[in-house]
Formats: C-alpha cells, sequence, structure tokens
C-alpha cells in the first residue's frame, strides 16, 4: 500500500529531525554548555578568589558583569565573520581563543587583570549563542523548533548541575600543581573547550547542502520547509536585514530576552554566595545545594518547550514560568536555610530557567528570514545589557545593605517586568497591531 503524501512528509520530517538532534544539536548543546561553565565558574572562584585579591562585592560584581560588555560588542561581528568563514572555523577560532583566556584566569593577580580577561572572554564567546540559535534555526522546521532549540538552552542548566559540585570539590580538593583552589578550578576547567576547537574543524558542515549524512530527498526537503535552510541573493539578504530596528516585535523581544537573561545571570553569578551565607557550607555542599535548582532548570526547560509546541503558545510559557520563578526566589530567602526554602529555590530556579527555549521560537517565528540573523544579534545584544549591568546591580545593593535581600527583591521585579511584557505582545499579536516580518 502506497504510503499518502502527509504520511511521507511526516516519516521524512521525523527522520531528518532524528538526524539533526544526533548530529547537531547534541553537540551546539555541548559547546554551550563548556561556554557556559567558563563564563560562570566565577562564582564559585569567588568563595576563595575575593579574599586572595581583595575584591569587595562591588568590584566582583563588576567583574562577573563586565564579561558581558565583550559578549555585546562582539554579537555583530561575531556573526558577520560566521556567515563569511562557516561554521566550523568560525567555532573552532573563538572556542580555542575563549578556552586559552580561560586558561589564564588562574593566573590573575588583582581586579584590573580579572576585568581584562572577562571582557576578552566575553569577546570570544560573544557571538556563541547568536551563531548557534541562527546555525540550528537553519535545520529546524517549525514544528519541533522550541524542542530543538530548547537542548543546547538546557546545556546552560546542566552547565550549573555539573559545573557547580564540580567547581566546589575543586575548590576544596588539594591539587598536584600547589595551586590555590580557585585558580587550579579554573585551569582545569578551561581545557574542554581547548578540545572543542578541534572537533568543530572536523565537524560541522557549513549548511544543509554540505551534510553528507542527508541524503538528497533530506535536502531538499529542508529546502523547502526550514526558514533560512538555503542561502539567498546578496539583494534578498541585504533588503530586511535591519528591519528588527524599526520593528515593534524586535523590541518587545529584545525587552523580554533582558529580563530573562538579567534574571539567569543574577542567579548564576551570586547564587553560590548567598547558598553559604544562609547555611555556612564548604564549597563542596554549596556545589551540590547550587546544582539542585538548575537540575530542576533543565527537566522544566525542556517540558515547558515540549508543551509549548504542542499547544503551539509561546508567550505565557515564558510569563507564567519567569513570575513563579521570581516568587520562589523570593520565597526562598525570605523563608531561609529549611527545607521549605530549599524548595522554594529549586522551583525559583526551574522556573527561571525553564523560560529560554520558549522565547527563541518567537522571535525566530516572527522575522523574516532576511531579518533574522540581525534579529538575533540586536536581541541577543540587548540581554547582554543585563548581563553587564545586574550582577553589578546586584553587588552594589549587597554591599551597602549587607544583606541579600535588595538583590531578591530586584530579581522578583525584573520577574514582574517580563511577565508583563510578555502579556503585552501576547495582546498586541491577537489583535494584529505586532508587525509581522
Amino acid at each position: 500500500m502506497q504510503l499518502q503524501p502527509s504520511t511521507c512528509h511526516a516519516d521524512l520530517e521525523h527522520s531528518i529531525g532524528r538526524k539533526v538532534l544526533v548530529r547537531l544539536v547534541v553537540p551546539c548543546a555541548l559547546y554551550i554548555l563548556i561556554g557556559a561553565i567558563d563564563r560562570t565558574n566565577v562564582s564559585f572562584a569567588a568563595l576563595q578568589m575575593n579574599r586572595d585579591l581583595g575584591l569587595t562585592g562591588g568590584e566582583y560584581g563588576f567583574g562577573a558583569g563586565v564579561l558581558f560588555i565583550g559578549y555585546m560588542l562582539a554579537k555583530y561581528p561575531s556573526v558577520l565573520v560566521y556567515e563569511r568563514i562557516g561554521m566550523h572555523r568560525w567555532l573552532a577560532v573563538i572556542t580555542f581563543a575563549w578556552g586559552l583566556a580561560s586558561c589564564a584566569m588562574a593566573f590573575v593577580q588583582n581586579e584590573w587583570e580579572l576585568y581584562a580577561l572577562r571582557v576578552f572572554i566575553g569577546f570570544m564567546e560573544g557571538g556563541l549563542s547568536s551563531g548557534l540559535m541562527l546555525y540550528l534555526s537553519h535545520w529546524a522546521p517549525e514544528r519541533y523548533r522550541a524542542s530543538i532549540l530548547a537542548i543546547p538552552i538546557t546545556s546552560i542548566s546542566i552547565a550549573q548541575v555539573i559545573g557547580a559540585p564540580v567547581s566546589g570539590i575543586l575548590l576544596d580538593a588539594a591539587n598536584p600543581l600547589g595551586l590555590p583552589g580557585w585558580r587550579f578550578m579554573f585551569l582545569i576547567e578551561a581545557l574542554p573547550a581547548l578540545v572543542l576547537a578541534v572537533f568543530a574543524l572536523a565537524h560541522f558542515p557549513d549548511r544543509p547542502a554540505n551534510a553528507r549524512w542527508l541524503d538528497q530527498s533530506e535536502r531538499e526537503w529542508l529546502a523547502a520547509n526550514v526558514k533560512g535552510a538555503t542561502r539567498k541573493s546578496s539583494a534578498e539578504s541585504d533588503g530586511g536585514r535591519w528591519d528588527i530596528l524599526t520593528s515593534s516585535t524586535g523590541w518587545i523581544c529584545a525587552g523580554i530576552w533582558f529580563c530573562i537573561l538579567a534574571s539567569n545571570y543574577g542567579v548564576m553569578f551570586w547564587l553560590p554566595q548567598v547558598v553559604k551565607g544562609m547555611a555556612g557550607l564548604t564549597a563542596t555542599q554549596t556545589g551540590i545545594v547550587v546544582a539542585l535548582p538548575w537540575g530542576a532548570s533543565a527537566i522544566g526547560l525542556l517540558l515547558n518547550a515540549r508543551h509549548s509546541d504542542r499547544t503551539g503558545e509561546r508567550y505565557l510559557h515564558v510569563a507564567i514560568p519567569a513570575l513563579v520563578g521570581g516568587c520562589g526566589l523570593l520565597a526562598a530567602y525570605l523563608t531561609g536555610p529549611s527545607l521549605l526554602g530549599l524548595a522554594a529555590l529549586i522551583l525559583g530556579g526551574a522556573c527561571t530557567g525553564c523560560t529560554v527555549a520558549a522565547f527563541w521560537a518567537i522571535p525566530i517565528r516572527l522575522m523574516k528570514p532576511a531579518a533574522l540573523a540581525m534579529g538575533i544579534v540586536v536581541i541577543n545584544m540587548f540581554g547582554s545589557l543585563a548581563g553587564a549591568t545586574v550582577p553589578a546591580m546586584m553587588g552594589v545593593l549587597s554591599q551597602n545593605s549587607g544583606s541579600f535581600l535588595p538583590p531578591t527583591l530586584l530579581l522578583f521585579g525584573i520577574a514582574v517586568g517580563c511577565a508583563a511584557l510578555c502579556l503585552m505582545a501576547r495582546a498586541a499579536d491577537r489583535t494584529g497591531r505586532i508587525d509581522r516580518k
């Protein structure tokens, strides 16, 4: 019996999706995971580094956040380089450079060296998320977009699940080099990036037409069914490249992304110190406790993305978790070190981290192919401002108040703002007032 066209289409889509998942999505997730560890392990180093270097809370907060100045500045040029030289060369260069800089973090002697290296790491990693999201968008059909994007994004949470206890163990353990624990931690956790730089050269096809593991019918299906899967002519590509700058859709998305990153990076850079201060734990014990909300976040992110794909709804899948996450973090602080406080911390972390994949389905769906690359760049640049400002603001608030309550209230307010922006976007979308590109 001959299969119906719809059945053939579904079977082909499933076959391609399985291959893309194994060949591209999981490897991309590994790069984001290692990048997240190298970006945020300074939060554990701070348990010892602040004392050794004589850093105040404000200086540490600035050092944690200054990475995002380089991160933001690199967004546009990095994607231009990606488009010019191709995925595998681009990824190899930035991975090798950030790996070397992360190794150098083990040898900083003062706050200025810390700031300089953090800016350089940020610059090298600046295009990573934008480039990989753009790259995977060329392989992801609309039906599975949130789920495909959820897997690499989940690796940010998994990075905390793995990185938090590993960082704690490395801080506490004696090491053969005789280095202080925080210096040894930076050195060891930078090495995987150097290995991944070599892997990038050999593994990634630049576009679907170069994928030898797809047959001809699968390449043709991708070209016909996935936005941006084929190269556009120069005139077509350039025509709407900067449409996001005049699009209400783009700026609403940028505002939501700012709030999402502000919440996530605020938690990442300060949670180890909050947990240690509340409960008086060792670095290893702190790492285990910090891993719990991020483990819940990874599970929540995948479930939220699957439900968003199943229902086709995007806005509430960002707004509700953001609001619940902010409430959970505030409740965890007010409750203090207890079983109830730990449950609130896990809930807050899970909901704060699970908004990301559902969010990226929104701008990718609303933007036309010519505007997609710059749209992702501009949204990421605006979001990077959150990483550059919010951790530093939390440091100043904590230092001036002698308490982590004001920083926690800041995160709660940001979560409320995120939910409000999502609801505004949803209302405008339903009434047709958003500019669909």
